[in-house]
C-alpha cells in the first residue's frame, strides 16, 4: 500500500513547481485562448483547434494560461503540464510519441508585441525568432528552421525551370488534384504508401494517420500529383490564418521513386507554394511557410534558415 504521507508530499512539491511556472499567469478558458490567438496571431502548432483536437486524441488535457496587462490579456499559452501543448517531449514522456506527427513545427504564441518581456517557464522548442522581444527565458537552439523565401528572391531562371518541369510532367500524362477531393482515409493511404516508397520506412504516426487527417482535414492544403491515373507525390500541409498572416506548415511528403524522371517532388513543391502565395496575396496578408528543420538538399533551394529558440 502506498505511503499516504509520501503521496501528499509529492503532490505538494508538484503544486509548488506549478505555482512557480505559472506565477503571473492566469488560467483562462479555451474560448478565451482562441480569441487571443485570432487577435494576436499564431502558428499551426498553437492553433486552438489543433491544440484541442490533438490533445483529445492523445488524451492529454490542455490548459490555457493568459498574461494580463492593464486589465486586458496580451498573451496566452496552451500547456500540457510543464510543457507547451503538442510538445514532442511531453508525448515521449507519456509513451505517445507516434500518435501524431507535426514534424518540427514553428511555434508562434499569441502575444501583443511591444510590451515587456513576459516570463515563459514552460518547456518548448522551435519558438519563432520574433519571440525574443516578447518572452524572457528563451535560449537559442542549435537547429534552425527553413522558411520559404519571398517571391522576389527566386531568379527568373529558377522560375522558368519550375514551369518547364511542370509542363513536362503534364505532357507525360500527369495531373493535379487538390487534397480536398480525397477523404481523410484515402489521403492517409496515399501518404503512407508514398512515404514508404520514398524513405523505405513507415510514416511516423501511420497507425492513427486516418484519424488525425479526419480531425484536421479542414486545415489541410496542397495537391496530389497523379501520373497516368496513379498518385505519385503528396505532401502533408497544414494552413491556418490569423489576423496578420497565413501560416503554412509542411510536415513531410511521399514520392513514387519510379516516377523520378518527371521530378514529381520538385513539381509538387512548386505547385503548393504558388497556391499558398496566391492565397496570402489575395487576403493581403504575409505568408509564413515553414519546411521544418533545416538540412542539406532541396530545402536550400526554396528556403532561408531562420533561428529558433527553446525554453
Amino acid at each position: 500500500m502506498p505511503d499516504s504521507r509520501l503521496t501528499l508530499e509529492s503532490a505538494t512539491m508538484l503544486n509548488r513547481f506549478r505555482f512557480f511556472r505559472e506565477r503571473g499567469w492566469t488560467e483562462i478558458a479555451a474560448a478565451d485562448y482562441a480569441d487571443i490567438w485570432q487577435r494576436c496571431g499564431g502558428s499551426v502548432a498553437t492553433h486552438p483547434a489543433f491544440v484541442e483536437r490533438l490533445s483529445g486524441l492523445a488524451d492529454i488535457p490542455a490548459r490555457y494560461l493568459g498574461w494580463r496587462r492593464d486589465d486586458a490579456f496580451v498573451a496566452a499559452i496552451p500547456v500540457w503540464g510543464r510543457h507547451l501543448a503538442l510538445s514532442k517531449a511531453a508525448l515521449k514522456t507519456r509513451g505517445k510519441k507516434a500518435i501524431f506527427d507535426l514534424g518540427d513545427a514553428e511555434v508562434i504564441l499569441p502575444v501583443v508585441a511591444g510590451g515587456e518581456r513576459i516570463p515563459l517557464r514552460h518547456a518548448g522548442r522551435y519558438l519563432a525568432a520574433r519571440h525574443q522581444a516578447d518572452f524572457a527565458g528563451l535560449k537559442r537552439q542549435r537547429e534552425k528552421l527553413s522558411l520559404l523565401k519571398t517571391v522576389e528572391a527566386f531568379s527568373s531562371k529558377f522560375r522558368y525551370n519550375q514551369r518547364r518541369q511542370l509542363r513536362l510532367f503534364m505532357e507525360a500524362g500527369g495531373g493535379i488534384r487538390p487534397v480536398s477531393e480525397f477523404s481523410p482515409s484515402e489521403l492517409a493511404a496515399i501518404y503512407i504508401d508514398l512515404f514508404q516508397r520514398r524513405w523505405k520506412f513507415p510514416a511516423p504516426g501511420a497507425a492513427t494517420m486516418a484519424e488525425v487527417f479526419a480531425l484536421l482535414h479542414d486545415w489541410m492544403r496542397g495537391s496530389v500529383l497523379m501520373l497516368r491515373g496513379e498518385p505519385v507525390a503528396v505532401q502533408v500541409l497544414y494552413r491556418v490564418e490569423s489576423a496578420q498572416w497565413v501560416s503554412v506548415e509542411y510536415i513531410n511528403g511521399g514520392i513514387d521513386t519510379q516516377a523520378q524522371d518527371y521530378s514529381p517532388g520538385s513539381v509538387l513543391i512548386s505547385v503548393n507554394i504558388e497556391a499558398a502565395q496566391q492565397d496570402a496575396a489575395a487576403l493581403g496578408k504575409a505568408l509564413r511557410y515553414s519546411f521544418g528543420r533545416t538540412g542539406p538538399g532541396y530545402k536550400n533551394l526554396w528556403c532561408l534558415p531562420e533561428p529558433v529558440f527553446k525554453t
